[in-house]
């Protein structure tokens, strides 16, 4: 298996458990880029683990060597591709509706399924007689993040009483700038909090998050570019609720079974990789319905294409606050 981000790995635990305690004698070995390594790192369902460096003949020697009975392609592009004819085994690969997502991409019609897209992946090896087992997402921490105290993170966050208040993460990036909300929103929702703000990201996300926090002044956290995936997994963990657009740390956050208001701009949630809960959950979705150029893009653009930016200007601030509030 191989996977082009954080929450496609995420998105997936759910295949590895299923296998792993329904199919008898099961040994599970897990491909992905060297740079998601701490996502499956401590996943105890996978007995073996590979990593993607710049070498792909190198890997390959190495999935050679262990000579598999089956291989369960979840990415499904063109490497994974050249990857099985290379192994000669026999292959289960996940249906990415491709078609399906060009129709409402590009002519708003909807002939998507309305199935999430971890129920898919499970399709994918229900020949193995494997079922979900309706236990959710996993994402497992390092013994040393299982509880959360300052001196944990970075020095500069040791001055907030992780285990004293209550607070809400806020993860402000996004692969795409379309599928993030503008500086000034979010300035706006993290001012009208009524409780303390951890912003979370990476380092690309560093100099938006600085803009942020200056404007913003009092109770709020830059935590962007600071903090390991682990680490800022560890404070989604034990945040009161968690802010957050299609990024990876929302299906963190639903591993963990938090409350998420998710936010959604060119991409929609009928592509099916909404939040996926094992229990009832009270998050909230928040996006702008009936724009008639919405979806414009299955993954999004450095730009809005009309100009406009509607699916994200038009966002409520007050329903995101009203969530935070209850």
């Amino acid at each position: 298996m191989r996977f082009s981000s954080i929450g496609d790995i995420v998105l997936t635990s759910p295949v590895v458990r299923c296998i792993k305690q329904q199919v008898k004698d099961a040994e599970v070995h897990f491909v992905t880029k060297e740079n998601f390594r701490s996502v499956i790192e401590f996943n105890p369902f996978i007995d073996k683990k590979f990593y993607l460096k710049d070498d792909l003949k190198s890997l390959l020697a190495q999935l050679k060597a262990e000579q598999y009975d089956c291989v369960i392609d979840l990415h499904k592009n063109i490497r994974t591709l050249w990857i099985k004819m290379q192994l000669g085994k026999k292959s289960f690969s996940f249906n990415k509706l491709n078609f399906e997502k060009w129709l409402i991409v590009n002519f708003k019609i909807n002939r998507l399924p309305g199935v999430h897209i971890v129920d898919r992946y499970l399709e994918t090896v229900k020949s193995f007689g494997v079922k979900n087992d309706g236990e959710g997402l996993n994402y497992f921490l390092p013994d040393e993040l299982a509880s959360l105290s300052g001196d944990t993170f970075n020095a500069s966050l040791q001055e907030i009483p992780f285990e004293q208040y209550k607070y809400v993460a806020f993860a402000i990036g996004a692969q795409h700038a379309t599928k993030r909300l503008p500086i000034e929103k979010i300035i706006s929702i993290c001012k009208k909090s009524s409780m303390p703000v951890i912003l979370l990201g990476g380092k690309e996300d560093a100099d938006h998050a600085e803009e942020i926090s200056k404007a913003v002044d009092k109770n709020i956290y830059n935590a962007c570019g600071k903090l390991s995936l682990h680490q800022s997994a560890a404070v989604v963990k034990f945040c009161n609720a968690i802010i957050t657009h299609d990024t990876g740390l929302m299906h963190i956050a639903a591993a963990f079974n938090k409350k998420i208001i998710s936010v959604w701009g060119n991409t929609i949630p009928e592509f099916g990789m909404y939040p996926y809960f094992k229990n009832k959950n009270e998050s909230i979705i928040v996006e702008v319905k009936g724009l008639n150029c919405r979806p414009c893009s299955k993954i999004g653009f450095d730009k809005c294409p009309k100009g406009h930016f509607n699916c994200m200007n038009k966002i409520e601030e007050d329903m995101i606050l009203k969530s935070i509030m209850q």
